[in-house]
């Protein structure tokens, strides 16, 4: 009995991982094989990198955070644990934007915490 290959899949899988190397330079756009392990190693990264974005983000709230309290005389872990006290449920995200955007309410914020 002849092999049976399911050569209809074995295409479409290829074409899925070209068409997702699409744009890559050289060999590694229209070569299978090494196509594969680019976009192999293209998705780990991706998969690693929408976890650290996060932590990015969280770092540059931070950053805004503490120029912002710098400003009024104040650090940001002194400013952060006054926050918790006074009973301000605002998180990273809005403080920053507070404290970019909005300098004035900012510094009422940080006015009522001191």
């Amino acid at each position: 009995m002849p092999r049976s290959v399911n050569n209809v899949a074995s295409r479409a899988r290829r074409k899925r991982v070209l068409k997702q190397a699409k744009g890559y330079w050289g060999r590694r756009s229209n070569v299978w094989t090494v196509a594969k392990n680019a976009v192999e190693k293209g998705m780990v990264y991706s998969y690693r990198d929408r976890r650290q974005k996060k932590r990015e983000i969280r770092r540059l709230w931070i950053q805004r955070i503490n120029a912002g309290t710098r400003e009024h005389g104040i650090s940001y872990s002194k400013f952060m644990g006054a926050i918790k006290t006074t009973g301000i449920d605002l998180n990273r995200k809005v403080l920053a934007d507070l404290a970019m955007n909005h300098p004035t309410a900012f510094k009422a914020i940080v006015e009522k915490v001191k």
